[in-house]
């Protein structure tokens, strides 16, 4: 039986108010000092600054435990080691509330919950002519919630993140790792609070969770950091999840500076997102082989600020499956590779239609759609009319909406594919399929009532 170790014997206080950074790390020390065992947190509300937790350490919360973050900047702290330390300082740097790295046989877990408190630094300012859909300002510090780098062996089951200020979950080089029954309950309006983000990392299992986010609900990245210190992102499986976001629920990219593949999403439902699935190359790296099956649910288009000068502003017009790859600046390096993407059993409701896209130096290679059962629906209060290929130099721009727009795709079949389009349509509305050199095509479509 594991040895336990209570924060309150360590002179934690769950008042919501004392700074229990101190107890519970003395806690976690000794447990992992002592060859490991379980800290608990016991009912109550425990402030905290950064705490970081170490091997064979399972960091388990009791039913009424919440583990609250100090938004104090002097209480958070950036890694001493890491591959992050040299990154770039736009809030990279600002460190996180529960850090981990160069770690192993790491588990957190229980019916508490770990509370990032970005309720308190996100405000509305009525900026997007009163839809009140647009992500919110921001007005203080914000760190990411949790950030767990190199960890060989990682388990996080049954907790709550709630109102993460900044990313949640973010796994960094790490290898064997399992996310169950995890829910993640964000503010739907937060900018840059992605649910989870494993980024280079492998042998991922997510599966069975409730992730409610503002930005995207999980995304597979390859950040260059990363990249330069663990390589691949390779061999990811997520599966059984609900998902909901005014981003993308399911996303590989934008950052791709190496190569992510074997990635299965599946039997996940979509709820009101701005995209369902999304994969972006624009850093040079290389996406393959990934396979999607068995999604069902919407996808909409959400009010934006423009007025509002550098405004943050959703990525997604109501698109059910896109794919992207194009130059992210106006120095045209080469974007990446896309190729080997198959798709089938697709139920979804939505606004745009399946968009993928590269440019004459990047095709896009092997993509496959079966199955897919698709319902243009309008579901919002934005008009539609707009293909949206942030973050390029394309950025957003007026264009007709068919079913399927393919550019620059070499080998694109469509098998078993039906699109309802419910009256009254969408202004902006066109015909099955529009291509533009593109290359052996195979496109087995109709439109049914």
């Amino acid at each position: 039986m594991a040895t336990v170790y209570d924060i309150r014997e360590y002179g934690a206080v769950g008042d919501g108010k004392f700074n229990n950074a101190g107890a519970i790390q003395n806690a976690i020390d000794l447990c992992h000092e002592n060859g490991g065992g379980q800290v608990v947190i016991p009912a109550g509300i425990y402030l905290s600054g950064s705490i970081r937790l170490r091997s064979h350490i399972d960091l388990h919360l009791k039913q009424g435990a919440v583990l609250r973050c100090s938004l104090k900047r002097e209480d958070i702290h950036a890694f001493d080691n890491g591959a992050l330390k040299a990154a770039r300082p736009d809030g990279w740097n600002d460190g996180c509330f529960i850090g981990a790295w160069h770690e192993e046989n790491i588990t957190i877990s229980g019916a508490g919950t770990i509370d990032g408190q970005g309720r308190e630094i996100m405000y509305d300012d009525d900026a997007d002519g009163g839809f009140h859909e647009a992500p919110l300002m921001i007005k203080g510090f914000r760190p990411r919630l949790m950030l767990l780098e190199d960890i060989q062996n990682l388990t996080v089951k049954e907790v709550t993140l709630l109102d993460a200020a900044f990313w949640t979950l973010h796994l960094a080089g790490c290898r064997r790792v399992r996310i169950h029954n995890l829910q993640i309950l964000n503010n739907t309006r937060g900018a840059n609070n992605d649910g989870i983000d494993p980024d280079c990392c492998q042998d991922v299992l997510i599966s069975n969770c409730i992730v409610k986010t503002g930005d995207d609900a999980i995304v597979i990245k390859s950040t260059r950091p990363m990249a330069e210190q663990y390589g691949n992102c390779e061999n990811i499986i997520i599966t059984g999840c609900i998902l909901k976001s005014q981003d993308s629920a399911l996303k590989i990219g934008t950052e791709t500076h190496g190569t992510i593949r074997n990635v299965v999403f599946s039997d996940c439902i979509i709820e009101d997102c701005s995209r369902a699935v999304g994969i972006w190359v624009r850093d040079g790296g290389t996406v393959e082989d990934i396979q999607v099956h068995h999604l069902t649910g919407a996808v909409r288009r959400y009010a934006d600020a423009p007025q509002r000068e550098f405004a943050p502003r959703w990525w997604g017009k109501g698109e059910p499956l896109f794919i992207s790859a194009t130059h992210r600046t106006r120095e045209k390096r080469f974007p990446g590779v896309i190729r080997n993407i198959q798709f089938d059993h697709i139920h979804l409701k939505s606004e745009s239609g399946v968009f993928i896209a590269a440019e004459a130096d990047c095709p896009i290679e092997n993509v496959s759609v079966s199955e897919l059962d698709l319902t243009l629906a309008k579901q919002g209060s934005q008009p539609g009319g707009l293909f949206d290929e942030q973050p390029s130099v394309k950025n957003v721009y007026p264009h007709a909406i068919p079913a399927v727009y393919a550019r620059y795709v070499n080998g694109l079949r469509l098998k078993e594919c039906r699109v309802r389009k419910v009256k009254p349509p969408m202004e902006h509305w066109s015909g099955l399929t529009e291509t533009e050199n593109c290359r052996d095509l195979a496109l087995d479509i109709q439109e049914v009532e």
